[in-house]
């Protein structure tokens, strides 16, 4: 009997998350014994707050742990949108905040609930490549739009009112500061692109996961310019919770009802242990502070360095925990050159090409998440391997 298998869906068929592959070849390597300073992933080094611990082992202890409302637990939608008043002087109703699983869960409900099957959303690049792959996925059309210098890395309402009279869109997606680049948006620059966007009918997305990691410049949010904005932030990066895959999103009011529908059949609820623990983060703010600061010294260490080692273009890296620089003195291809520096200087980072699939092979991001010794060797080992190379 002949038997015919079926095959995985078309819509499967998204490119990989190459930072991904990378942190799995550095996995590897270190499997052999050999030294790899890690800076391919953006996640923090630090671990979770104190009181971030002391309150899920509270919880654990106080006995059941189960399902909370869709849209998550009351009390963390009360304190997040105090949140947005303590630091942005912004009134949010807590009716409008919705606990997701991570940002990359805010980010699936936000484009399920906002746009059908065959929309357009205007993605700046570089940019984090999950945008453009999960609206692949779910049969959404991304369309990307290089961002120069002149814009300072960031879209702007000419470019974008232009690709939308060119073939309309249902949307726009910018992150604030920005991945992989590390780029903040200036308060004007940001006003007038979301101005743009609802002259147009669109939906507005900001990607607000790196706010409280900021050095130079001043970050916006969204929601001080609009109440129409879709917000969406997380407790992965400034507050340390990466693998407690918790975060939120802040709607405009008709949104929040088809997102809590859309979250009741895919997600239940985020889990309640996260949750609990996620309120109290907001109280650890001097121990966040200080690992904040470590990450402002792994910046500058690299900012010093880089340059006087041939990497000779770097983008604004005025906060996140990223430093995209051109690798074009020494190559080509970035994904050879991030595979040549992992094998040669044990230094893992991510080639360009994750984040902008034009220009990308001339770019490399290097996370400064890890401690200051680190990136002191991460900086030693490339000198080293650069100038036996002779490149």
């Amino acid at each position: 009997m002949t038997i015919s298998r079926p095959e995985p869906s078309a819509r499967s068929a998204v490119d990989p998350f190459i930072a991904m592959d990378v942190m799995s070849a550095a996995v590897a390597r270190e499997a052999t014994g050999a030294d790899v300073v890690r800076m391919e992933v953006g996640q923090p080094s630090a671990p979770a707050p104190k009181a971030v611990v002391a309150a899920a082992r509270a919880a654990l202890d106080g006995g059941r742990i189960g399902y909370t409302e869709a849209l998550g637990l009351r009390a963390l939608r009360e304190r997040i949108a105090r949140h947005y008043g303590e630091r942005y002087g912004v009134d949010v109703s807590p009716d409008r905040v919705v606990v997701t699983t991570g940002s990359s869960g805010a980010f699936n409900l936000a484009f399920l609930a906002a746009f059908d099957h065959g929309a357009r959303v205007a993605l700046p690049v570089p940019g984090y490549p999950a945008y453009r792959n999960v609206l692949g996925a779910l049969g959404i059309e991304a369309v990307e739009i290089e961002t120069t210098a002149e814009t300072r890395w960031s879209l702007d309402p000419h470019t974008l009112a232009a690709h939308h009279a060119a073939r309309p869109l249902a949307g726009v997606l910018v992150a604030s500061p920005n991945n992989p680049t590390g780029t903040v948006m200036e308060r004007a620059a940001l006003a007038a692109l979301i101005e743009a966007a609802h002259e147009r009918g669109l939906w507005f997305i900001s990607d607000e996961i790196y706010h409280g990691l900021v050095y130079d410049g001043e970050e916006t949010s969204a929601l001080a310019l609009s109440d129409d904005a879709i917000v969406i932030n997380s407790f992965s990066k400034y507050f340390c919770m990466t693998g407690w895959r918790v975060g939120w999103m802040v709607l405009p009011e008709r949104l929040v009802r088809p997102v809590e529908r859309i979250a009741q059949n895919l997600f239940i609820s985020v889990p309640e242990l996260s949750q609990r623990a996620a309120l109290a983060a907001f109280d650890a703010t001097e121990e966040l502070e200080a690992v904040k600061a470590g990450y402002r010294t792994n910046r500058d260490i690299l900012l010093a360095r880089l340059p006087g080692l041939g990497f000779d273009e770097i983008l604004p890296a005025d906060g996140a925990f990223y430093v995209y620089a051109s690798v074009r003195r020494f190559a080509n291809d970035s994904r050879d050159f991030a595979r040549s520096m992992l094998d040669h200087a044990g230094v893992a980072a991510t080639p360009g090409v994750d984040f902008d699939r034009s220009r990308g092979h001339g770019y490399i991001r290097f996370s400064v998440a890890g401690s200051s010794e680190e990136m002191e060797r991460a900086m030693d080992n490339l000198e080293r391997w650069l100038g036996k190379a002779g490149i």
